[in-house]
């Protein structure tokens, strides 16, 4: 079928499943695949697909136009209704943990891989379509994702690239013209809600799960082909693979997860669901479900329904990236045959964490780098009593912080970091912030660095905006209303997040009372 000029100029390979082994079945039917990375299918068709919402960014990644060129040919291919040339779909096989149990094979349940796209600049990207329908992973699901969530990781996925956190990019957002059946909340009161189909894009979508699944069911040869795979391909400054090369491919994998991890804390990220399968080896931010932002800092907040326990909270996530590492770590045991090997790289993984952390809490804090770090972690600890006693939207009072300079009046000083409190603070609370606040100034005036400089450094740490669940919330009423242009406006506004942008100035506000406890705001459910 013939294509616009700008998708049929893509080069698609296919060293993925040149290099690894198929499911023999290629049919769609959920089912326990052996033996195999991945099966080919093919994407169910749609009824009347639609363009929503195009990255012109993501689109400048693989050598596509800032707006496609025939908007319904592009709707057509990224709905899964019409194949680019050469590709064959398929979906791969993976399992892991979730909420710490093992849960055997889970794989692409709504996800299928268009194939990998060989860019301008000749690096590689996989191009996979979300919510595609049934995949031999599907379990007992649809394969469908619904609008609601699809624009959640449309809008995080490109809000994060633009905060300078790794993450898988997006594409496009389809409309599908169908609805899809969904218990938002598991209530039992199910509804139909508008589908869509929304384009990822990443060099990798490999996770910790791929290698777990066939350690797990002793397939050393797939296991070892997969790892070998991945570090010619992925990781080829390594050296060829070996013993050592798979140790030191697995302390790197741990080097970006804490570098992730600090970046998560850093602009007040909570992922929601980090089971094995969620978290990337190339350490980037992947599969975005329920999914929240710290506006009050609570370092107990979870917006997962499903996670009563808090195990993934925000302030839990460093921790249990580690013990996900642990859990590759344990499906590598028959590659390295080096338990003490494989610990250093778990403690190397905790020595980088902190070191990231403290990196960009002293940048948050326009603190020097080479400061002394037992006194740097005391005023952090300090600060975070502070928000603990009175709700204090993290993102605002940062950004306040910077147009304090080590001689503003104290009563300068309490008034610049106003709007960032919910509500009134008691007077114990002010009295708190108020003796912070002169620590930190001292810290200041013994640094010796310009206002101007400090201000620079802070503000390009510190986010001016994120894109929250209310915000985030209020652009799906909208488009499940027919009306594009709230989402269309806050992705203009989060594409240069640490720049004040005062027209854009209601999208930086403090949360609203309405959103509080609203559903989609502040809780959300796996469902999509």
């Amino acid at each position: 079928m013939n294509h616009p000029d700008s998708l049929a100029r893509l080069r698609l390979d296919t060293r993925f499943t040149d290099a690894l082994p198929a499911d023999p079945l290629e049919l769609a039917r959920p089912r326990s695949v052996q033996g195999a990375a991945y099966s080919f299918c093919m994407p169910t068709p749609v009824a009347a697909p639609r363009l929503l919402a195009w990255s012109a960014d993501c689109a400048a990644l693989l050598g596509l136009p800032a707006t496609p060129d025939d908007a319904e040919t592009f709707a057509r291919v990224f709905a899964g209704n019409q194949l680019l040339d050469g590709s064959r779909p398929y979906a791969t096989c993976y399992g892991g943990h979730q909420f710490g149990q093992w849960a055997g094979q889970l794989g692409d349940g709504r996800a299928t891989m268009l194939g990998t796209v060989i860019a301008p600049d000749e690096r590689r990207f996989e191009v996979q379509l979300k919510g595609a329908g049934l995949t031999p992973y599907s379990r007992h699901a649809d394969g469908r994702a619904v609008l609601r969530s699809s624009i959640r990781e449309y809008l995080c996925s490109e809000a994060m690239h633009h905060l300078g956190i790794p993450t898988t990019r997006a594409l496009c957002l389809v409309d599908t013209g169908e609805d899809v059946i969904r218990d938002m909340f598991y209530d039992g009161r199910p509804r139909p809600e508008r589908g869509a189909i929304v384009t990822r894009v990443a060099e990798s979508f490999l996770r910790f799960g791929h290698y777990q699944l066939p350690a797990a069911r002793e397939d050393l040869p797939l296991l070892k082909t997969l790892v070998d795979y991945t570090i010619t391909t992925h990781f080829p400054e390594l050296g060829a693979p070996s013993k050592t090369v798979y140790l030191a491919w697995f302390r790197e994998v741990c080097r970006r997860t804490a570098l992730l991890m600090a970046h998560w804390l850093r602009v007040g990220f909570v992922h929601g669901v980090m089971n094995t399968d969620n978290l990337s080896v190339l350490g980037l931010t992947i599969d975005y479900g329920p999914y929240g932002w710290l506006d009050a800092f609570e370092p107990g907040f979870t917006p997962n329904t499903t996670d009563q326990g808090g195990r993934y909270a925000y302030a839990e996530q460093a921790r249990v990236a580690g013990w996900n590492l642990s859990c590759l770590a344990n499906a590598l045991m028959p590659l390295v045959d080096d338990i003490p090997a494989l610990e250093r790289c778990m403690d190397f993984y905790a020595d980088s964490f902190e070191s990231a952390y403290l990196a960009m809490l002293r940048d948050k804090l326009g603190l020097p780098q080479q400061g002394d770090q037992a006194e740097d972690f005391r005023l952090v600890s300090a600060l975070f009593a502070c928000f603990g006693a009175h709700d204090t939207d993290m993102t605002i009072f940062y950004r306040a912080l910077s147009r304090i300079d080590a001689h503003t009046s104290p009563a300068d000083a309490m008034a610049l970091i106003e709007p960032a409190f919910y509500g009134e603070p008691a007077d114990a609370a002010r009295a708190a912030f108020a003796t912070w606040l002169a620590d930190w100034q001292a810290r200041l005036r013994e640094a010796g660095e310009s206002h101007d400089e400090r201000m620079a450094r802070m503000n390009a740490a510190n986010p001016w905006i994120i894109p929250r669940n209310w915000l985030a919330q209020n652009a799906i009423k909208a488009a499940e209303a027919g009306d594009l242009s709230v989402l269309e406006r806050l992705m203009r506004a989060i594409r240069e997040p640490y720049r004040e942008q005062p027209e854009f100035a209601d999208l930086a506000a403090r949360r609203p009372d309405w959103a509080r406890n609203e559903p989609g705001c502040s809780a959300l459910s796996c469902s999509s």
